[in-house]
């Protein structure tokens, strides 16, 4: 019985040693001589399946690869070329290749034509002015199949939804390094907007209508739906939104749009927790009624509570007849401070009226009632104020949370007088301009000025909420959250009629969604002569799901001894 036992083993050994050779782990690997630039990188990218040590080598394994490599040249019109393939005898992974390319195919007639409404359609022909194949050329097979879909793509997007090739034919004579081009592409009549139904909906359909950036009749394009959708999206009315021509009731070349919608929760609670070294750690509670009725009334209530600050505000949200742009709020807040040496209590109630413009500049004209107790340094007094206002802002970016361009205008104006009951007279001013740019992919640039200006003769009827402080996180870093202001003679901290800051940041990208970052903060808070001070310092920026993340090490120039602060801050950098 052990004989038997050690014959089978000996038989099964010898058997897997057969079927089952061992196996080389190191890869093989391609030096190419004698092309460069697309031709070498067309022919790495044919060879890269044969890398893997599974390949026999030999005689077989390099008539394959010299196979592959007469492919990937003609794929760019060299059809001529002479390869040879040899193994280095020192390293027998090495491969040498060496290509002689001859003269390559060149399209010798490119026979182009267009009909149906696309012939003259501008879109089309600026495709074909910088796409289509034309004589003289080397040939490309990927050009050519490219420029065929973008012919495809382009009539897809515009409307022209019975378009197809009457004839596409590529002929390549490689005896006479000869191409002929033959693409006859008929768009056929260009569709239009058809009617626009809505399902589902609890508003009103005049407002959602509204919402509608084309009218029944203009020529479709594809851009103008996904516009009307994130429109929809933008009014947080619905909860799944479905857009899409009907195409079973197309007519007279007519695509009617069917709108599937389902209500958003009538209550959604939100909770989070924060921290920034300007106002520690920060608790948030917002309840929201993102629809009250048909006409899209909605309602927004916030909590928030910090060591230095707490608050709580409300806003009743109307829109009007376009409920994209156009809208009446009424907001009513309440906060307490105890910050430094300010300690307030202050009372909201604004009227706003809300526009946005053709120009993409946002508009708000508000009127807003103030009423502040307070005790600010020295002085103990309580307030009120009547102040009709009007703001202008404007903000692009492009790139997600953390984006490569972007940037920020704000322009506002308050005034308040004692002729319409105010207890004060004055003018107050205020603008903020922030810029992002990039070079590449890891280099970032952000830069802001942030200013203000109080016209009138002195601060003392003048609430710290209207006041001007700097220093902190968005602000002058390197020195405490609103610490940067005039001082009485106690020295303590009393607001500015002026203010003025400006940031200059420099990132580099280490890796991933992980940056650093070098910056230089200056500015200053005044009455009568500004005191400029300077910022400088080193942060790390995390790109996260919901913002920028930004810990920063800060030193003040200008108050020597006093060590450096730590800023830790998130949400957008303008």
């Amino acid at each position: 019985m052990q004989t038997r036992g050690f014959l089978i083993t000996a038989v099964l050994a010898a058997i897997l040693s057969i079927s089952f050779p061992a196996r080389s782990a190191a890869p093989y690997q391609f030096k190419i001589n004698g092309v460069s630039g697309a031709l070498r990188d067309n022919i790495e990218i044919y060879l890269q399946k044969y890398s893997d040590a599974d390949n026999t080598p030999g005689v077989r394994f390099q008539a394959t690869l010299q196979q592959e490599i007469h492919i990937a040249l003609q794929a760019l019109g060299y059809y001529h070329s002479s390869i040879t393939v040899t193994q280095d005898e020192a390293k027998p992974k090495l491969l040498h290749i060496n290509v002689t390319i001859g003269e390559p195919v060149r399209i010798s007639q490119s026979d182009i034509q267009l009909s149906g409404d696309a012939a003259t359609d501008s879109d089309f022909a600026a495709l074909l002015a910088a796409q289509a194949p034309k004589q003289g050329q080397i040939l490309h097979h990927g050009a050519y199949d490219g420029f065929k879909s973008a012919l495809k793509s382009l009539a897809l997007r515009k409307g022209y939804f019975d378009a197809d090739f009457d004839l596409a034919r590529l002929e390549v004579a490689p005896e006479l390094n000869q191409a002929f081009v033959r693409l006859h592409f008929n768009a056929g009549t260009r569709y239009k907007f058809g009617a626009v139904s809505f399902s589902g909906n609890q508003i009103a359909e005049p407002g959602l209508q509204s919402l509608v950036p084309f009218n029944e009749g203009d020529y479709y394009l594809a851009s103008q739906l996904g516009e009307f959708n994130q429109a929809l999206a933008t009014t947080g009315w619905f909860s799944s939104i479905l857009v899409e021509g009907d195409t079973t009731q197309m007519q007279d070349f007519s695509l009617p749009i069917n709108v599937a919608l389902e209500p958003e929760r009538r209550n959604i609670i939100e909770t989070g927790i924060g921290y920034s070294t300007d106002v520690k750690t920060r608790l948030k509670l917002n309840w929201n009624k993102p629809w009250l009725n048909k006409a899209g009334h909605s309602l927004s209530t916030k909590l928030a509570l910090s060591e230095i600050e707490q608050s709580v505000e409300a806003a009743y949200k109307v829109p009007l007849a376009s409920v994209a742009n156009d809208f009446y709020q009424v907001q009513l807040g309440f906060r307490n401070r105890d910050n430094q040496n300010t300690e307030s209590r202050e009372s909201n109630l604004a009227l706003e009226r809300h526009w946005l413009l053709k120009s993409d500049w946002y508009r708000t004209a508000s009127v807003r009632w103030l009423y502040e107790d307070f005790v600010q340094a020295d002085q103990n007094d309580s307030i009120s104020l009547i102040m009709p206002g009007l703001s202008y802002s404007r903000t692009k970016q492009a790139g997600g949370s953390m984006p490569a361009s972007a940037n920020r205008l704000l322009l506002g104006v308050e005034v308040s007088d004692e002729a319409w009951g105010s207890d004060a007279s004055f003018i107050r001013l205020r603008s903020r301009v922030g810029w992002i740019g990039s070079a590449g992919d890891d280099h970032r640039f952000v830069t802001r000025v942030d200013a203000g200006a109080i016209l009138m003769e002195g601060l003392s009827k003048l609430p710290p909420s209207l006041r001007f402080f700097a220093g902190g996180d968005n602000s002058i870093r390197g020195y405490g959250y609103e610490t940067v202001s005039p001082r009485n003679s106690e020295d303590e901290l009393t607001g500015g009629r002026y203010m003025v800051t400006g940031a200059l940041e420099y990132q580099y990208r280490v890796k991933g969604n992980w940056w650093l970052a070098a910056f230089s903060d200056y500015g200053s808070a005044w009455d009568d002569k500004p005191d400029w001070v300077q910022g400088v310092g080193l942060g790390v920026r995390w790109a996260s799901p919901v913002g920028p993340v930004r810990l920063d090490f800060a030193w003040g120039l200008d108050e020597p001894g006093k060590g450096f602060q730590l800023h830790l801050a998130l949400g957008p950098e303008l």
